[in-house]
Order: C-alpha cells, then structure tokens, then sequence
C-alpha cells in the first residue's frame, strides 16, 4: 500500500492505494488494471472500517486496483464534515487527481454511507462506470420529517450496487432497472459477515469492469 496527498479546494485529501499481487505503476507513475475502484469513509469513520477493508481484498484479488480516500477534514484531524457540496468539491478533485497521476483504468467510485452518497452526486462528473454503495443512508432513522436520500441514487446516471444490512435503521433502497440491491446480515456498519459484502460486490464488479 501506498499513500499520496492530494490537493483539492478543500484542502488536503489522501489516497491509500492498494494494489494487486505482482503490480506495480508504471513509469509514468499510473498503474495499469482492467478496473480500479475509489472510495470514500463514512461521515464519523476512516477509511479502516471493515466493510471497506473487506471488499478492498476482494477487489485486489481480483486483479483490481482500490483508493481509499480520506476527506481533507478527515485528513486535518476534524470527526464532523462539511456539508454536500464541499464533500463533492473534494471528492471530484482527488478522482480527477488519481485518473491523471495515478490510475490507468475504468474507475467504480462509492464508498460507506455519506461517501456512498458523495459518490452518487459525482458519478458523471467523475466519470465512474459504475458505483458502489456501502450502506446508503436512504433515511434518516426516527425522522420522518427528514427527505429522502432516495433521489441521489436515482440520480447516479451509472449502474448502482447497494449492499445494505438487514436490520439498518437507515433502510434498504428498492431495486431498480439499474440499480442492484443486495440485503446482507446486519446493521448499518456491515460489521457482522463481511464475507456476504464482499460477495455481493464480487459478483457485481464483472458486470461493470472488463475482468478477464
């Protein structure tokens, strides 16, 4: 694994690059993978949060390249974000940052939670293929009052996958024409089988990503 700070308008962010068995960048610096993906942390978490972890060796296994990436408040020691637009303002500048110096492939972007839905508002200004979604936060727990985040998967524009805990208090998003949800055994944390996400995300990854 290794890190690379990257600047965005929000301030600094950083990428932790995992790689496959036997792959290394070239000498332009870019690593060259039939797909990579790009993920954000959850708005109180790291980028060291089981699921993550558990769908990176999943995805490295399949000959895949995967960024984790911390938000700059994340990197500059701060446990609560910034609103929507700054996260997008970030987001968007380390993907545009690893697409150019780092990674040569067709890129997944998602994440946990608040990165799943940061991933999901950038998707075609990123230029994702496709986006994953640990744990969409759909609704606000004892909130009723509280909108929907229903429309920002509506609104991806690319093929969705959302693997959600059973017993989420957030919920589980309908499946749709373009978007596959995949009920795993759980809460909100995706704590309890990592081995079930890492499936789902297995299965899906071919359907989106040249794999051989």
């Amino acid at each position: 694994m290794s890190s690379l700070d990257i600047a965005t308008p929000q301030g600094p962010a950083r990428a932790h690059l995992h790689l496959p068995a036997g792959v290394a960048p070239g000498a332009d610096g870019r690593t060259r993978v039939p797909g990579a993906l790009v993920l954000g942390h959850g708005a109180g978490g790291g980028v060291g949060a089981p699921d993550l972890l558990a769908v990176t060796a999943a995805a490295t296994g399949l000959g895949l390249a995967v960024a984790l990436v911390e938000q700059p408040y994340r990197v500059a020691g701060k446990r609560v974000g910034p609103r929507g637009p700054a996260l997008d303002e970030a987001w968007t500048a380390v993907v545009a940052h690893l697409r150019t110096h780092a990674l040569d492939a067709p890129l997944v972007t998602g994440g946990r939670s608040a990165g799943a839905r940061t991933a999901c508002r950038t998707a075609l200004a990123t230029g994702a293929v496709g986006v994953l979604c640990l744990a969409f936060p759909t609704q606000p727990p004892g909130r009723p009052d509280a909108p929907s985040r229903l429309p920002e998967l509506e609104a991806a524009g690319v093929p969705v996958l959302v693997v959600q805990g059973r017993t989420d208090p957030y919920g589980t998003p309908a499946a749709a024409p373009t978007r596959t949800v995949v009920p795993v055994p759980g809460d909100h944390s995706l704590k309890k089988d990592t081995g079930s996400v890492a499936a789902a995300v297995t299965t899906w990854l071919p359907t989106v990503l040249p794999l051989p």
